[in-house]
């Protein structure tokens, strides 16, 4: 886990990452979802087909 140094320094953008790279420099990157809320899954349901009969043939 990371320390925090000081408080204030960057304005943040919603959706967006930050970072310190190796160099020391500060970086920012946008998330995947860029800050949107997963959507829920829905389930389907069960759809009963209607049986048909076949007719014979004489």
């Amino acid at each position: 886990m990371g320390k925090i140094i000081k408080k204030g320094v960057v304005s943040r953008k919603p959706g967006h990452l930050y970072y310190i790279d190796g160099k020391g420099n500060l970086c920012e990157a946008v998330m995947s979802r860029g800050g949107r809320k997963k959507k829920k899954k829905v389930a389907k349901k069960a759809v009963k087909k209607k049986s048909v009969k076949k007719k014979k043939k004489k």
